[in-house]
């Protein structure tokens, strides 16, 4: 179901179009003013009070017009080529990539897409994937279907392709996270493979259509696979590569990390080998390891399914409601990320927490931080 088309959309969609600014900038302008709409709106003065706003950025509001005619046109696209438009402050928005510092504020996506699934895997590796490499993609997610993941990969020649066949195969639902925008299948080979995704999960992008794909975009869109992933696992890596990138952001996003080991004298093994070695990846050599490591099991599918949290504080008001399921979902949350996720103002936010706290419900930590007690 593709997201209403609101006004709101539109200028948060114009907000994105200001050149360079930055998801912590964005955040604070939602944060702080509760809506894309009113920072273009509100006076220069007030504005200048938004944390990290520079006078660059100032000027670059006086071209609310432009922005607003390029975010028009965006819409106007992926309306007619059925792609779904997800910002930050949307509540289908990827919940594992909310806490991240880097996370992207818009996503574009075509296909039968649950964004928050219970279970997630990202599989990487080479593009010159040997018959070995194949062969252990394919018996990796042939082991972990009981499990019911969704299957992360970059839809990239080599391990990603068969990671997304293998699941297809096995009738898991799959993502493809792209280097190019959702209408701009790259490779196009593999064009046949992404329509099949289409019917059980499909593609994500954070460029709109139109844009033209440059080499930077792959590395980039490699911090939004390591995001969604629960655990990654790298199959084969050489030395340098795209899938050791993605390696080294998932362990610091402090996701779990596999690699599988190979020869020695293996080219495409010295990655694998050498994350297992700097102990930046567990060395994968089964389904019982993500049991282990993420408390799976095959039993207890319902109950790892995500709650309604919100049905767990029906007796306090909306907006309370809302800090405390945010404060559930994710453990602990700053101010301002509360702000946006919420988008309740700073001022009546502040008010919420104290009394929260007061009540013995939350804590408060230093940075801005809160959790529940």
């Amino acid at each position: 179901m593709l997201t209403p088309l609101t006004d709101e959309l539109h200028y948060q969609l114009a907000l994105h179009r200001i050149p360079k600014i930055g998801p912590t900038v964005y955040r604070n302008i939602m944060a702080y003013t509760g809506s894309a709409k009113s920072f273009f709106e509100m006076p220069a003065g007030k504005a200048a009070k938004i944390p990290r706003i520079s006078q660059k950025l100032l000027e670059l509001r006086k071209e609310k017009d432009l922005y607003l005619r390029e975010a028009g046109e965006i819409i106007s696209k992926c309306q007619k080529k059925n792609i779904n438009i997800l910002t930050f402050s949307n509540p289908e928005f990827p919940s594992r990539l909310k806490s991240l510092d880097d996370s992207p504020m818009v996503l574009y996506a075509k296909g039968k897409i649950n964004f928050n699934p219970s279970r997630t895997i990202g599989i990487v590796g080479t593009r010159n994937a040997t018959e070995y490499g194949r062969t252990i993609t394919k018996k990796i997610i042939e082991d972990l279907s009981p499990y019911q993941p969704t299957v992360i990969s970059g839809l990239a020649y080599g391990v990603d392709i068969e990671s997304h066949r293998a699941a297809l195969q096995s009738k898991l639902p799959t993502l493809g996270i792209l280097g190019s925008s959702v209408e701009q299948i790259y490779p196009s080979a593999h064009k046949s493979i992404a329509d099949a995704m289409f019917e059980s999960g499909g593609l994500i992008a954070e460029y709109p259509p139109g844009t033209v794909m440059h080499p930077s975009n792959f590395p980039q869109r490699n911090r939004i696979i390591a995001g969604l992933s629960d655990a990654l696992i790298v199959v084969e890596a050489a030395k340098k590569g795209g899938a050791l990138i993605t390696a080294e952001i998932a362990f610091s996003y402090n996701r779990e990390v596999f690699a599988v080991p190979g020869n020695l004298h293996a080219p495409y093994s010295e990655g694998c080998n050498h994350l297992i070695k700097k102990m930046k990846a567990s060395i994968f050599t089964g389904p019982k390891d993500l049991e282990e490591s993420l408390s799976w099991s095959k039993e207890n599918l319902e109950k790892n399914k995500p709650k309604n949290q919100t049905s767990d504080f029906l007796d306090f008001e909306v907006e309370e409601r809302k800090i405390l399921s945010l404060l559930q979902e994710y453990r602990e949350l700053e101010i301002d990320q509360l702000a946006l996720m919420t988008s309740i103002s700073i001022s009546t936010l502040a008010m919420k927490l104290l009394n929260l706290e007061f009540e013995g419900l939350i804590k408060s930590l230093p940075g801005k931080k809160y959790r529940l007690t």
